[in-house]
């Protein structure tokens, strides 16, 4: 007797349990050539097919031997014998694939619902492990292993349900993805506009009411630029006052959680704070090494501390309105100068020294620097509600693929 198992979520009115059946029962292999009218496809790992006369990719092949390509129809699957993430794409569109490849049909099935079974770690990791050989990118798959996987089969109708239920996620998915990424060109544009370009007093793009030159000014003649003193590893704590590294401002930067959080105690905090200073609500964090030029703006009185010679501390004292601070520094303007700044070298370093010299252009009215402060807030604030969303909604389809496929 075939084996039987249920999952966990079930759409209302499917009860009959799940059968287990190989996967050479359910997709047969077919090879049809002769099609050479038919337009070239490139695999996608990840991505379906894509005509190759669409493709980015610079791939060249002699058209005369289309006639020789495999035909594969839209939702059908394709083998890859070179594999990595699995091996099985599916055809998102009719054409021709090259003869390497095999080409499977199953009959009664609903190929959304088998893509995301193959496309899961159970069956990457679990089922295909065994029939696939070689190392590294020399992957191979062993098809006739291959056909003796066992891989779920329930009604039509179920997978039709989880097909589409799996669908409407995806629909989502690359809404928010899409207008995430339009956001992101929206910041981009606008970081080149609201601020003056090399050799420009004013910016191409400005908000009603202000008018006049804008003048640049270097950091070091309008705040402190500094760093604090040094803490060793083994005064590292679980608990206390937040210790800084540069990777966790580039965490913060990218709205990412740290691979860990380090502390200082309250006692050696008060003590090195009473030399270099605290930290103030308004200063801005920048990283020298590693990714450098990386800024974080501090929104908060919530006592911090940071790694001296790795992070370079601008003492702000509400010089520069904050977020117009902030945005000042992922601008093409600042950025540039750090570059250059920190060498060509293969470790490139951005110091106090740097810090102090660099560049800023500046409105003369505070209230155009918060202005435009507000305004790249707000746009930050959409993108990160996108990605919030989106990560939202990929944790869903994960628990429910979890959930829904045996």
């Amino acid at each position: 007797m075939p084996e039987r198992k249920t999952p966990q979520v079930r759409f209302k009115g499917f009860t009959d349990t799940w059968e287990q059946r190989k996967l050479g029962e359910v997709f047969e292999e077919y090879s049809e050539k002769g099609h050479p009218e038919l337009p070239a496809l490139t695999i996608i790992q990840g991505g379906g097919t894509i005509r190759r006369d669409e493709s980015d990719r610079n791939l060249q092949y002699d058209k005369a031997s289309l006639a020789n390509y495999k035909m594969v129809n839209d939702g059908d699957f394709i083998v890859h014998l070179r594999s990595f993430e699995g091996g099985l794409e599916k055809a998102t569109t009719l054409g021709v694939i090259s003869p390497a490849y095999h080409t499977f049909h199953g009959e009664g099935t609903d190929s959304r619902f088998y893509y995301s079974y193959f496309r899961s770690p159970k069956f990457i990791d679990h089922d295909l492990k065994p029939h696939v050989y070689g190392i590294r990118d020399g992957r191979s798959i062993d098809i006739e292993g291959m056909r003796t996987i066992d891989i779920p089969w329930t009604s039509f109708a179920e997978q039709k349900a989880i097909g589409d239920y799996i669908n409407a996620l995806d629909h989502l998915i690359t809404l928010h993805q899409r207008e995430g990424e339009r956001l992101q060109m929206i910041k981009k544009s606008m970081l080149e506009n609201c601020f003056p370009k090399n050799g420009e007093k004013v910016p191409r793009f400005r908000f009603a009411g202000f008018t006049g030159d804008w003048e640049q000014r270097k950091l070091g003649a309008l705040m402190d630029v500094g760093s604090v003193k040094r803490v060793h590893q083994s005064d590292w704590r679980d608990s206390g006052v937040r210790f800084l590294r540069a990777r966790d401002v580039v965490a913060d930067f990218n709205n990412e959680e740290p691979d860990d959080y380090l502390y200082i105690d309250q006692k050696m905090y008060e003590e090195y704070s009473a030399q270099s200073g605290k930290v103030q609500q308004g200063d801005l964090l920048v990283t020298g090494v590693g990714t450098i030029g990386i800024p974080m703006l501090i929104k908060s009185e919530k006592p911090l501390y940071f790694k001296d010679g790795n992070i370079i501390w601008f003492k702000n004292k509400n010089a520069i309105d904050g977020q117009f601070f902030y945005y000042s520094f992922i601008s093409k303007g600042i950025q540039d100068f750090i570059k250059e700044s920190a060498g060509t070298g293969t470790v490139g370093t951005y110091t106090i020294d740097s810090g102090k010299k660099t560049p800023i252009n500046l409105p003369t009215s505070i209230e155009e620097q918060k202005e435009i402060g507000i305004y790249f807030k707000n746009i930050d604030h959409l993108i990160t509600l996108h990605q919030s969303k989106l990560k939202m909604l990929k944790k869903i389809k994960e628990s429910m693929l979890g959930k829904m496929l045996v």
